[in-house]
């Protein structure tokens, strides 16, 4: 829809003497046809979509009156499309300035500013457009629509109200359900997101998006099997759909299927430069490599992941575990030391306990009791004590001879550990005994 105007009213400063009443200047009437002429012209170019020619022919028209609002409006609809989005933001900007209740540049712009990452400008020039009441329902609708998109992952109740409000200015299209659906979801409401991408699916068969959020919609709601015949019949139709694969590999993770997700997960890294890149990606797959028991190549990813964050104690926490689990004991030693150093970054004291635990662990099997009663003790303020670190601080004081401390600890590792751990149960009752012999 092109919205110049129709006739521009020309001035008669240059006329040299009073004209009759009833009567026009021949040169006035020429003025007033030639820009006429200029505006019709730029909107023939606009309908055959020859945009160069309509930015030609407006921004003549706009030079020549800059206030001008529909003509400013035009002229940046025609520089978006020609690529030229700074110059476009520019126009639709003084068309704004020109006509403060002229919705269309407002969505426009709006629009621009959300592709472009500009999304507090793009909000607020959204709403304004939205709030307008003399605008054409449809629009106000785009504008609605448009901001619950900005807002569906920060704020998805205010999504849901934007939404709302377009249904209440414009029919429901199937997009409108697909969009009810993923704020359902994202919402953590399962039990309206599942209905809803099933009715999107009636809409819309066979769409990709429906698909996968129904699948995430029904593992969210813990109906594992039925996910999996959803993405199962769906992936043997479209194999190397990203969506589809990301929504099996979070599936297969969830089920503890790790042999089933991880060449899932490793086809769509090949696939994709932008997910090889991606560190909430690569996690996963270490996470899965090393439940799989393949901790040589899961190191291998958390380490290519401590390039980039070199800080996250929860990495080096994940890395020092593949270490131990090779038998890198020293090195494992060393990367918990890391990881421990690092308390403020722990998302909470537990975690951070529970690192000083696994460094105990990796410094008793390195042969430094030291340290591992260190790292005990630091794990002892913040986490009560288990048949484990009770094991460990009972063997680290036997190493460092600590007689009467190493019986006090095996007696409180087998007053814990009940019949859980046999091996050492029988190694702490045969230690108790010969330690007492010694003293």
């Amino acid at each position: 829809m092109l919205f110049t105007a129709l006739f521009v009213v020309a001035t008669s400063a240059g006329v040299a003497q009073q004209l009759p009443p009833g009567t026009h200047s021949v040169d006035d009437h020429s003025q007033q046809n030639a820009v006429s002429q200029q505006i019709t012209d730029a909107e023939s170019s606009l309908e055959k979509q020859d945009y160069k020619t309509a930015e030609a022919k407006l921004k003549v028209l706009a030079a020549a009156d800059p206030k001008d609002g529909r003509v400013q409006y035009d002229l940046g609809f025609a520089e978006e499309r020609n690529g030229e989005e700074a110059d476009a933001a520019k126009a639709y900007a003084a068309a704004i300035a020109a006509m403060p209740e002229f919705a269309e540049p407002k969505v426009a712009l709006g629009l621009l500013d959300a592709r472009a990452g500009r999304i507090e400008a793009a909000h607020k020039e959204l709403t304004d457009a939205a709030m307008i009441q003399t605008a054409a329902p449809e629009l106000r609708g785009r504008a609605l629509r448009a901001l619950a998109h900005l807002d569906e992952t920060s704020n998805p109740a205010a999504a849901r109200e934007e939404l709302l409000a377009a249904l209440k200015l414009t029919a429901e299209t199937p997009d409108d359900v697909l969009m009810g659906a993923e704020l359902a979801d994202r919402a953590g409401d399962a039990e309206d997101a599942i209905p809803a991408y099933q009715r999107a699916l009636k809409l819309m068969p066979g769409d990709l998006d429906a698909t996968a959020g129904l699948a995430h919609a029904l593992q969210h709601a813990g109906k594992l099997s039925d996910a999996d015949a959803v993405l199962m019949a769906a992936l043997k139709e479209h194999p190397n759909d990203v969506r589809l694969v990301a929504q099996a590999v979070s599936l297969y993770a969830a089920e503890g299927k790790a042999a089933e997700a991880i060449p899932l997960l490793v086809q769509l890294r090949a696939s994709d430069a932008k997910i090889a890149a991606d560190p909430d990606t690569t996690r996963l797959l270490a996470q899965l490599e090393y439940v799989s028991g393949d901790n040589s190549d899961a190191e291998e990813l958390y380490a290519e992941l401590l390039v980039t964050t070199p800080r996250d104690p929860m990495l080096l926490d994940s890395l020092g575990s593949t270490q131990v689990k090779q038998g890198h004991d020293g090195e494992a030693e060393v990367t918990f030391l890391k990881a421990v150093a690092l308390r403020d970054a722990f998302h909470d004291d537990q975690a951070w306990g529970e690192a000083e635990g696994h460094l105990a662990f990796a410094a008793s099997k390195n042969n430094d009791p030291v340290t591992c009663l260190a790292a005990l003790d630091a794990r002892s303020t913040v986490l009560p004590n288990s048949p484990t670190s009770l094991f460990l601080q009972a063997t680290a004081h036997d190493k460092l001879h600590h007689n009467k401390q190493a019986i006090a600890a095996y007696k409180a590792f087998l007053a814990l550990a009940g019949d859980k751990f046999p091996d050492q149960t029988f190694e702490a009752q045969h230690r108790i005994i010969a330690l007492e012999h010694v003293r």
